[in-house]
């Protein structure tokens, strides 16, 4: 774009960063610790089929959760698939629009249809009373997801699906670490599942995981994700092959070790970009509750094109200009807004319609330090400022 808002004065006349600044990088990891586990699982010559460092890696996950269970998977997309075919769902499943497509699109891979509902405005979550007006008899289950690491409305979604007598899971692909209510995400509903991609606070390279304290139904899991292996009677379907490698639950374990460290990073990054730009008027933070444990993975802002003269995309274009890759995040566009759910059954959801337009992941995580992070709220400082002339030349052309 034009330098027309980025000349940068500001920083004498120089680029704010000199390397490219991405959101959503792998966090950093001890390489040697990952390197002996790998080193370990060569020389035992056993890299698949629920080898010792699988074991060791549910475990750990299952007391992260604070569950009886974890079944670790190839990857989370596979994990919701898995846990809709063992729940043996059937014609619609309600899910937020603002989320993964992954969310949706497993449920429609299994032929299951996925009736969008709106959200809270305030939570970004799916909203309980909503859900209860979508309910319909060919309704099988409701999955709700953890937005950004913030926990939906548990506790009420779980209330309208058992007044319609169905299960409720939940997507927590962004909440390892995260409670609700003082509960570790992981326990509520019949299950969870967690994603352990490299972008994720916990990385497995590529991996997910479904959480149960129904002993039954992870064993159930556990058998199809194995091609169906020992399992008096599987659908028609059958198993499939959902599990997770040695090399990835090397990985996992190795990320899982500084798990802690890794969310004290990032709650400083969060709580570096929240005092840089606690005066800037409508840059607004996505917010989680103080009285809960969160892994701060996503910074999120809103931006209120009415009150910093500029749009969401407008800014993003600035900070691109100046090698800060931030992003629109997972869920904007929102999946009602794309294909194939777009021309198929279509829906307006105007709170969901309304925060995806407005919404920024900026970078963070364990290779973003605070140095970084102030020059791109300086950034971000200088687009609002001189937002209103630049929009109003834009739109000149």
């Amino acid at each position: 774009m034009k330098r027309d808002l980025t000349d940068l004065a500001l920083f004498g006349g120089r680029p704010a960063l000199l390397h490219p600044l991405h959101t959503n990088q792998p966090n950093t990891v001890d390489r040697t610790r990952l390197f002996d586990r790998l080193t370990w699982a060569l020389d035992n010559q056993w890299l698949s089929n629920g080898g010792p460092l699988v074991r060791e890696f549910e475990d750990r996950v299952a007391e992260l959760a604070g569950v009886r269970n974890c079944v670790a998977t190839c990857n989370a997309t596979t994990a919701l698939q898995l846990l809709m075919r063992a729940a043996d769902l059937s014609g619609e499943v309600i899910v937020p629009s603002l989320t993964f497509a992954a969310t949706a699109h497993a449920a429609r891979w299994l032929g299951l249809e996925p009736v969008f509902c709106d959200i809270d405005p305030v939570t970004g979550c799916l909203d309980p009373e909503r859900v209860a007006e979508a309910i319909t008899p060919r309704t099988s289950a409701v999955v709700g997801v953890h937005l950004w690491g913030r926990p939906c409305a548990v506790n009420q979604l779980g209330k309208v699906a058992a007044n319609h007598g169905i299960p409720a899971f939940y997507d927590a692909a962004h909440a390892i670490g995260c409670t609700s209510d003082g509960r570790p995400v992981g326990g509520f509903g019949v299950a969870e599942v967690f994603s352990f991609h490299a972008t994720k606070v916990v990385n497995a390279f590529e991996g997910g995981a479904i959480v149960t304290d129904d002993d039954e139904f992870a064993d159930r899991v556990r058998a199809l994700h194995n091609f169906g292996k020992g399992l008096a009677s599987v659908s028609e379907a059958g198993g499939t092959n959902g599990k997770m490698s040695e090399a990835s639950a090397a990985m996992g374990l190795t990320s899982l070790d500084t798990f802690d460290d890794t969310v004290r990073h990032n709650r400083a990054n969060y709580d570096t970009y929240r005092a840089e730009l606690a005066d800037l008027d409508g840059i607004t933070f996505f917010a989680h509750d103080p009285e809960e444990r969160h892994n701060f993975q996503y910074v999120i802002v809103e931006v209120d094109e009415e009150t910093t003269g500029l749009s969401r995309d407008l800014l993003l274009d600035v900070l691109h200009a100046e090698q800060v890759m931030a992003l629109r995040p997972i869920g904007s566009p929102a999946c009602h807004q794309l294909e194939p759910y777009r021309s198929g059954r279509p829906v307006s959801l105007p709170h969901t319609e309304r925060l995806v337009a407005r919404v920024i992941s900026l970078p963070s995580g364990t290779t973003v330090n605070r140095e970084q992070i102030r020059r791109v709220c300086a950034i971000i400082r200088f687009a609002v400022a001189h937002g209103t002339a630049v929009t109003a030349r834009r739109r000149q052309g």
